[in-house]
């Protein structure tokens, strides 16, 4: 099966940055689309970014610009860089990961429990 495996949550002050990890085994994961949502309670997920196995990559409207996704296919990690932190991004963060799919496609359903796979997730609070 597949396990994706987030880290690099934490409490940070607005304005500063984070950078969050995914690390997924199982499958061929090189050949995955895969991507950042997140979860606030009482409120819907919301699509953050996505890229695909050519690197073609895909952003929420309100996110790009301070959110940038990566990933190194050597290593089988996920990355997401969040730079200059609002309060309003303190939530769950947690990654996907699809299959023949495009990076623009798989925005628009990784906050959908049948999309694929998702992580646990790593907390991010800023404050």
């Amino acid at each position: 099966d597949v396990q994706l495996v987030e880290s690099g949550g934490g409490s940070v002050h607005a304005g500063g940055s984070l950078r969050l990890s995914c690390e997924g085994s199982g499958r061929t994961y090189v050949k995955w689309c895969m991507g950042w949502f997140r979860e606030v309670p009482g409120k819907e997920r919301e699509a953050i970014a996505t890229i695909d196995s050519s690197g073609i990559t895909a952003y929420a409207d309100s996110l790009e610009g301070r959110f940038t996704i990566s990933k190194d296919n050597d290593k089988n990690i996920l990355y997401l860089q969040m730079d200059h932190l609002e309060v309003e991004d303190t939530a769950l963060y947690r990654c996907g990961a699809s299959w023949d799919v495009t990076a623009p496609a798989y925005l628009g359903r990784i906050a959908y429990p049948w999309s694929g796979y998702w992580g646990e997730g790593t907390q991010v609070t800023v404050s």
